[in-house]
């Protein structure tokens, strides 16, 4: 299957920055065109090294703004959509719920509508030679809810979202779903575990912890910090999207996991015992380590099985726990100048 013009949405994010990058050095006889809205969690500065090639354009914008989605369309004639653009932060979602529903539900819709409307002349009907056209939709694990200490998530786990974000992940989910037992329309779902690598936002967990370390700062960890994740190195993640937009058959959903369940304790205390040998100080850098109260709906534990894309599309992790968070707190450290 291949493309001349890709849309790649949310292209300035942590996962989206690092498809872009891997991609382009792959095929770079394709033409991508990032849309990113460029809001707190969109940074230009991940894209420095290809922000040059004659094959990358960025555009600032909204995928909720229907004129501009249509306009690009118009211009580029897309092969393809992968769609990243949302708002992912739990806690973010809590506190301001609208911004989740705008952008993860009403912006997919309006992306996948005005691609139907592109690509396919009826119902169950592609426009000539447009049959290889495709929307991917990049999803969340935590549609699924949460396990118990046992159990893994598998693509028919039925959906029990259990915060605005999921909730507004899960609806996206089943408008992407719809498209094709509705229209036809060749679209494909991915459902990741938790992402973790080079260019992902301060805030998160993992940029967090080295953060506040290196600043001599408490490290907060919620409750008892036995909340358990299936932690996915992003390159990894990155692979497992391109085989899934490339040889994915159409209206599947596949799963992507790393197989590594640690939970948030022993994150913080692996990570401090990594800069006790990198960045040593007078005494080690886990009795910065500080416990604070729980937030509402903190799912316990996810876990996710990723045989299916492992034996249908051929995809494998690459990086152990170890070894990704290593190559992590080391990108983290020159961002940070204290390498």
């Amino acid at each position: 299957m291949k493309h001349k013009s890709l849309l790649i949405t949310g292209g300035a994010g942590f996962i989206g920055s690092n498809f872009i990058i891997d991609f382009l050095k792959k095929h770079q006889s394709t033409q991508i065109i990032n849309l990113d809205k460029l809001t707190y969690a969109g940074e230009l500065s991940n894209l420095d090294e290809i922000k040059n090639f004659d094959n990358y354009r960025f555009i600032q914008g909204d995928i909720c703004d229907r004129s501009l989605i249509e306009d690009l369309f118009k211009e580029f004639e897309f092969d393809g959509v992968i769609h990243f653009a949302a708002e992912s932060h739990v806690d973010n979602s809590i506190e301001n719920p609208d911004a989740f529903i705008q952008t993860n539900v009403f912006g997919t819709f309006n992306l996948l509508n005005i691609a139907k409307n592109h690509w396919m002349s009826a119902p169950f009907q592609f426009n000539k030679n447009c049959e290889h056209k495709r929307f991917l939709h990049i999803s969340t694990d935590e549609v699924y809810g949460t396990l118990g200490e046992t159990g893994l998530f598998t693509e028919e786990t039925p959906y029990a979202p259990n915060s605005p974000y999921s909730a507004s992940k899960a609806s996206s989910d089943f408008i992407v779903r719809s498209y094709f037992h509705t229209y036809g329309m060749n679209v494909v779902t991915t459902n990741c575990s938790n992402n973790y690598g080079p260019r992902q936002h301060d805030e998160k967990l993992i940029p967090t912890i080295i953060r506040k370390a290196i600043n001599n700062e408490s490290i907060p960890i919620y409750g008892d910090g036995k909340n358990v994740r299936d932690w996915l190195f992003v390159n990894d993640h990155c692979e497992g999207i391109q085989l899934a937009f490339f040889k994915g058959a159409s209206g599947e959903t596949y799963n992507i996991g790393g197989r590594n369940e640690r939970n948030n304790l022993y994150i913080a205390s692996k990570i401090c015992d990594i800069l006790d040998e990198l960045v040593p100080q007078n005494e080690s850098y886990r009795n910065q380590i500080t416990y604070v109260k729980d937030r509402p709906g903190h799912d316990f534990r996810y876990a996710i099985d990723a045989t299916k894309i492992e034996i249908e599309l051929g995809w494998k992790a690459d990086e152990n726990f170890e070894s990704g968070i290593q190559k992590t707190v080391s990108w983290y450290l020159k961002k940070y100048n204290k390498s």
